[in-house]
């Protein structure tokens, strides 16, 4: 049986083995999107090529098998804690230390689930440091179940001694090449890898996995647990709120009304959640960006299991529902968007009454105005407003009428931005 391996495994050995390239990668990202695999594929991968590669799961730090292929260097080396804390951090880190200097090949230390250890980001901040001093052939993986602003806070950022390997949500193509989803199955059970493993037809495996190892754990421990929250309660409505107005331009004074919160409090767990690749909340584009964060946002659930694990709705219902069907569309060009575009490029849309255009991809003086058409071809008056008012703009359409949806979603979007 062939395993699927996302880019992100070659990405990391390729960096690994650069001399030139010395920093800590950090692999960081939402929950369930695949990081532990990747990095045990790293891992498998090294040691296939004889290099040595200690694998620790700092939420599980005791299999003997974890640290090297045979198993026998680490264990008797590090004490194991139940809980491990910056002390048995630093000793493993020193443990993987001595080994690299003996060794003739570098050693590779992958740190898995990273923010188990409270405050880790100041310890390794002082013991890669001492590496560089001392020029010691220690190559260092972290790995967090959390995008990076919530695993280190405002505290401690590292700046200029990690390299960052953001892993996002799977894309369709990577859906299709690793479980056959087709077009229709990826819009409605979206891209979370390990809720296909009863397959699209197993419906209540796939929602019981959705709402207990994503949505909870994504609450309680990457916000939660991550951050100071003052109202678990409203953020725990606001998460399970938002997902059902994804595509809708969302007005806080409504969003205030449901939860009864503040508006600073609102936009402030609306920003986490969006860390945590929950659900996005995209500003209306203006060529002055603080007008446009003055405005009601657009809210896109990043991954439309979000959407439809809640909805009441199987497979058939929800297709045959065009109203419905056509927003979990707009949801996955959108959360497609956001998900492949690169540092730098920004995602929003644009609105000035009564013309709307679904999202504005933004990069420098770039612009890529784009609707999304799931039902029988319309005019695009708003696609028309918008490149009348800027007139270096670039418009399409993705759907009915404009570039297919299936040749849509297997670009990024910034391929979509160079090339419209």
């Amino acid at each position: 049986m062939t395993v699927y391996a996302r880019p992100h495994v070659r990405r990391i050995i390729e960096k690994l083995q650069d001399p030139t390239s010395r920093r800590i990668l950090a692999v960081t990202g939402p929950r369930q999107t695949g990081k532990t695999t990747i990095a045990r594929q790293v891992r498998s991968a090294l040691t296939a090529g004889g290099h040595q590669c200690w694998y620790v799961p700092l939420d599980d730090p005791t299999p003997p098998d974890s640290y090297s292929k045979e198993g026998s260097t680490g264990p008797d080396a590090v004490p194991m804690e139940a809980v491990p804390d910056r002390q048995w951090l630093t000793e493993l880190w020193e443990s993987a230390r001595r080994e690299a200097l003996r060794g003739e090949k570098d050693l590779i230390l992958v740190l898995d689930e990273i923010q188990s250890v409270a405050g880790w980001s100041r310890t390794v901040k002082g013991l890669w440091d001492r590496d560089q001093r001392f020029q010691c052939p220690l190559r260092v993986v972290i790995v967090g179940s959390a995008p990076w602003q919530l695993l280190t806070g405002l505290s401690e950022s590292l700046a200029g001694r990690h390299y960052p390997i953001p892993v996002t949500h799977w894309s369709y193509q990577e859906m299709t090449a690793a479980f056959g989803l087709t077009l229709e199955q990826y819009i409605f059970f979206g891209g979370y890898p390990g809720a296909m493993t009863s397959g699209p037809d197993g419906h209540s495996d796939w929602q019981n996995y959705v709402g207990g190892s994503i949505i909870e754990p994504a609450m309680n421990r990457d916000i939660i647990g991550l951050t100071r929250i003052d109202s678990p309660e409203m953020l725990r409505q606001l998460i399970r709120l938002t997902p059902q107005y994804s595509g809708r331009i969302m007005s806080l004074n409504k969003l205030r009304g449901r939860l009864s919160g503040s508006h600073s409090a609102i936009t402030r767990y609306l920003n986490l959640i969006g860390d945590a690749g929950l659900v996005a909340a995209l500003d209306r584009y203006t060529p002055s960006p603080h007008t446009g964060k003055a405005s009601a946002p657009k809210l896109i659930a990043l991954n439309t299991a979000l959407i439809t694990v809640e909805s009441g709705y199987m497979f058939e219902q929800a297709q045959a529902d065009r109203s419905y069907w056509g927003r979990l569309v707009e949801s996955t060009a959108g959360a497609h968007l956001y998900n492949t575009r690169q540092r730098g490029t920004e995602l929003k849309f644009w609105r000035k009454n009564p013309h709307e255009v679904d999202f504005v991809l933004v990069r420098g003086p770039q612009l890529l105005g784009i609707e999304v058409k799931s039902g029988k071809p319309s005019g695009h008056s708003g696609l028309s407003a918008f490149a009348e008012r800027f007139g270096h703009a670039k418009t399409a359409v993705v759907g009915n009428g404009g570039i297919p949806l299936r040749e849509f979603l297997s670009h990024n979007a910034d391929y979509w931005l160079d090339q419209t």
